[in-house]
């Protein structure tokens, strides 16, 4: 099992990844560091990482990371986002999803656009 710890400007967490080809690369690259954008309740940022469409879904569920193909995008979903209806969370266009925030995904909620990102690799000694 793959863990990653997410800080994201005072906010940080863990969150595990699934056994993907998307996961696989994106934790080749890290340590990754960007910077916040915010799309109601969702933090993207571009990651130097290119995949294609593996397994895509345009409805995730809260706390599930996503890799958004045509940004290049590391997402964190943990609400709805402009595009959402109902109670559904819909990504711009469907994502990767290869992994789940471990724990609430509600503290994300207090990162801001522009905070400083950080994804890296949790050692198991």
């Amino acid at each position: 099992m793959r863990q990653i710890r997410i800080t994201a400007g005072e906010v940080t967490t863990t969150a595990t990844l699934e056994e993907t080809k998307t996961a696989e690369a994106i934790w080749e690259a890290l340590p990754i560091e960007g910077r916040a954008n915010t799309w109601g309740d969702e933090i993207y940022f571009s990651i130097p990482v290119q995949l294609e469409a593996e397994n895509a879904r345009a409805v995730v569920s809260l706390g599930d990371l996503g890799y958004w193909p045509p940004g290049t995008a590391f997402c964190i979903f943990f609400g709805p986002t402009p595009v959402s209806t109902q109670d559904e969370i819909r990504p711009a266009s469907p994502v990767n999803v290869f992994g789940h925030v471990d724990g609430d995904p509600l503290v994300f909620k207090k990162v801001r656009d522009g905070d400083r990102v950080r994804i890296e690799r949790v050692s198991h000694s």
